[in-house]
């Protein structure tokens, strides 16, 4: 069984309009995982919906403890790109599960997402890596404390 958890970021962003307003919707996961064929094997659990330069420490330390409190070995979250690297340090931790942070450069509600891809690369990473805290996104996977966001080129890279 893996634990899905969702805080949020991109890919649950929705645009109201031209001036590109946002909130943070309902996470799309549930469609996505279906459209992919994942009908189960799973639990999912939201525990905040925030873009994620307003998740702060102290929802570090929720999902944190929801992780850990959690009797799966597998893990994924959904997290916004901006800050995933500082809650992937925090959650490293955690030694004796697999943990696997994934989100979206463009929201799953767009024509040209890479939400599809970056969940089901997420999910198929959780289940194949040794114990541990990653990211996984757009073909590749980061031990958490490695990597950082590059904002100019909006791609996550290995310090």
């Amino acid at each position: 069984m893996i634990q899905i958890f969702t805080t949020g970021g991109t890919i649950d962003k929705v645009y109201h309009d031209a001036n590109s307003e946002f909130e943070i919707g309902h996470s799309l996961l549930p469609e996505l995982l279906s459209e992919s064929n994942i009908h189960e094997g799973y639990r999912f659990r939201e525990l905040m919906r925030k873009d994620s330069l307003e998740i702060d420490d102290a929802d570090r330390h929720v999902i944190l403890q929801a992780a850990e409190a959690c009797d799966c070995e597998r893990i994924v979250i959904t997290h916004g790109t901006d800050t995933m690297a500082d809650t992937a340090s925090v959650l490293s931790s955690l030694k004796d599960k697999v943990i696997v942070l994934t989100g979206a450069m463009q929201p799953a509600r767009m024509r040209r997402t890479d939400a599809v891809f970056n969940i089901g690369f997420a999910w198929a990473s959780v289940q194949l890596l040794p114990p541990g805290v990653y990211l996984a996104m757009n073909g590749e996977v980061f031990e958490a404390g490695a990597v950082r966001k590059n904002l100019k080129a909006q791609r996550f890279e290995r310090i």
